[in-house]
């Protein structure tokens, strides 16, 4: 099996806390190697680019040249979908715009960092999961079926967008879609799961707004919670952190500020995957989560 750099970004290593620690464990349960990129920066996030949109494709860059120049990878798996969005968006430019190449290695040599030469791609760690494992490798690992749990799997806006940065997705079968993505559908259904159709698996969660209109984002966050559950899911399945953060905190705000309660529960789909894989809910920071799922996860007999 291949061996990726593994880049955490900011979140993982923040409040995404439980969506590293479940990477990890699920990683290690599934006999794959990552190792952890060296030295990494900031991917950019969505900030940066306000600055100048070049500053954020160099810090992109950046980190896939450590890969590449200095760890010698030729994969980088960013499990965050800003992250990942980022650095197949500095992938995309880069090998269509020779003037921007040329910056972000002028840049690089100004700073003695890695020359980007253009020899590595990122995965998503969803995509990664599917060309290493599958659906029929994850059958043959479980260890405690899922036992039909409902999941609206929730894959946010920037997995998929803009269309033309994924030229590897929309290719047919076995490829991912960015219209009507399947990825994290698919490795649940093979753990058990009973995927239903959620409407709103695209939307956007608001996290862009947060801080600016709290507002905005409670209401974004609530479309997606009331979808998942006219659709009848009992959990959410995320992979993102900052969707994942949003989904949370806003099903807390909204209750409180608008008075509107949802019961459904917000699990990483690594936490959802860990437990059928056999490892227990501390071993996947399910304690660490705002949305508490131990006593539903316990009435399911998962654990």
């Amino acid at each position: 099996m291949a061996k990726v750099a593994y880049y955490p970004g900011c979140a993982l290593e923040g409040s995404g806390g439980p969506y590293d620690h479940s990477t990890r464990a699920i990683v290690k349960k599934l006999d794959l190697q990552m190792e952890k990129l060296q030295d990494y920066n900031c991917c950019g996030a969505m900030e940066v680019k306000n600055v100048h949109p070049m500053l954020q494709t160099y810090l992109s860059s950046r980190n896939l040249a450590i890969a590449a120049e200095q760890m010698g990878y030729d994969t980088v798996m960013a499990p965050c979908n800003g992250c990942y969005h980022n650095l197949k968006k500095a992938e995309f430019e880069l090998s269509t715009s020779e003037d921007s190449l040329k910056t972000v290695q002028d840049l690089a040599k100004k700073a003695d960092d890695p020359v980007y030469q253009g020899n590595v791609r990122t995965v998503h760690l969803l995509e990664w999961l599917m060309e290493e494992v599958g659906p029929e490798g994850i059958k043959q690992r479980i260890n405690k079926s899922l036992n039909g749990i409902k999941v609206a799997n929730y894959y946010g806006c920037m997995y998929t967008r803009p269309r033309q940065i994924f030229p590897e997705k929309d290719k047919g079968p076995g490829s991912e879609s960015t219209y009507k993505p399947h990825f994290m559908d698919d490795l649940l259904a093979a753990a058990g799961a009973e995927n239903v159709d959620f409407p709103l698996k695209t939307a956007c969660c608001g996290g862009a707004h947060t801080l600016s209109d709290a507002d905005t984002s409670t209401q974004l966050v609530l479309n997606l919670l009331q979808a998942a559950e006219d659709s009848g899911a009992e959990v959410i399945a995320t992979e993102c952190p900052t969707c994942h953060s949003g989904l949370e905190m806003h099903q807390v705000r909204a209750e409180k500020v608008f008075g509107i309660k949802t019961n459904v529960k917000i699990l990483y789909f690594t936490q959802l995957l860990g437990l059928a894989l056999g490892l227990s809910p501390r071993k996947l920071g399910i304690h660490e989560n705002i949305s508490d799922s131990i006593d539903f996860l316990k009435q399911k007999a998962i654990i």
